[in-house]
């Protein structure tokens, strides 16, 4: 049996060792002003000795009052640091507000605001094969600080890359219009399509710890080269539909007439009569112009 390695887990945001930055900054500031105040006090003192050890522990206490207080960060509601230290990832700072950290760290800032990413007009062909244009917009925002800064090179970047990725599989997938009833298509069914596109962005960008809030179509056409062919065959399938609801409201019509006139009793037909004006109601119900009547002035049979 062949032993495989696993595959190591990617990395994952934990918060990091901070604290208020107030008492911090306080503390820094007291500890410049006895630097100096050890340095002055060293100036005036007579003895040589004494006066070169409290000049020194001065500029000591000073310089480590400077490199404490390199320790401190902003930071800003909607933001957040990624913390390392010597390369090594030591924790994400979220809380908003004055934080200190180790000095010794390097701070990078990452936004955790709500962006949107619009992808360009792209020209695809759909599952029929017809070239159609679409474009999306994304909402999106970084929910692991980790991954975004350690798992990919760049996050933005990424995003757009899989966006455009994905919104081309989409259109590959589905048609513009489904011709069998009950298919998806991308005109017909937008929220079921969109929600899909949504399912598939977010599991191409979990790598890079970015979470999918929504994503819409904000184009979608056919071609140019085939917009019109496309249009007379929508408006050919709109006609048939039209007709065949007429010619369903034109049979029931007849057969309504039909009925009363046997159930009123008011003329016995033979089937050839029966046949005529069953054509003859037809022609009027679903003629496309007016009706010319030409009226009888002689018997039913003349």
């Amino acid at each position: 049996m062949t032993n495989q390695a696993a595959e190591p887990a990617g990395t994952e945001e934990f918060t990091a060792h901070s604290v208020g930055g107030g008492m911090a900054l306080l503390l820094g500031l007291a500890g410049l002003l006895a630097g100096g105040g050890l340095a002055a006090a060293g100036a005036v003192t007579p003895g040589l000795a004494i006066k070169l050890t409290l000049i020194a522990l001065g500029v000591l206490v000073g310089i480590g009052s400077l490199f404490a207080m390199g320790g401190l960060n902003m930071v800003a509601p909607g933001e957040a640091r990624v913390v390392q230290l010597f390369g090594r990832y030591r924790g994400t700072i979220r809380t908003d507000g004055l934080r200190w950290t180790n000095p010794l760290t390097s701070r990078e800032k990452i936004s955790t605001r709500v962006r949107n990413h619009e992808t360009a007009v792209l020209k695809v062909n759909d599952a029929y094969g017809n070239p159609i244009e679409l474009a999306a917009v994304v909402v999106w925002r970084v929910r692991d600080t980790a991954r975004a800064v350690f798992e990919v090179e760049d996050f933005t970047e990424f995003v757009e890359t899989q966006t455009e990725a994905a919104v081309r599989h989409i259109a590959i997938e589905y048609p513009y219009d489904a011709h069998e009833e009950g298919g998806l298509s991308l005109r017909g069914n937008a929220e079921e399509i969109t929600e899909k596109l949504a399912a598939e962005l977010q599991a191409r960008v979990d790598a890079a710890g970015v979470q999918i809030i929504e994503s819409r179509f904000t184009h979608l056409a056919y071609a140019p080269e085939i917009a019109s062919a496309m249009l007379q065959r929508q408006q050919a399938g709109a006609v048939v539909a039209a007709r065949k609801q007429i010619v369903e409201g034109a049979v029931g019509m007849v057969e309504l007439a039909l009925t009363r006139l046997a159930e009123e009793d008011i003329v016995d037909l033979d089937p050839e009569r029966k046949a005529a004006m069953v054509s003859n109601l037809m022609v009027v119900l679903c003629g496309d112009r007016a009706a010319q009547p030409v009226v009888n002035t002689g018997t039913l049979y003349q």
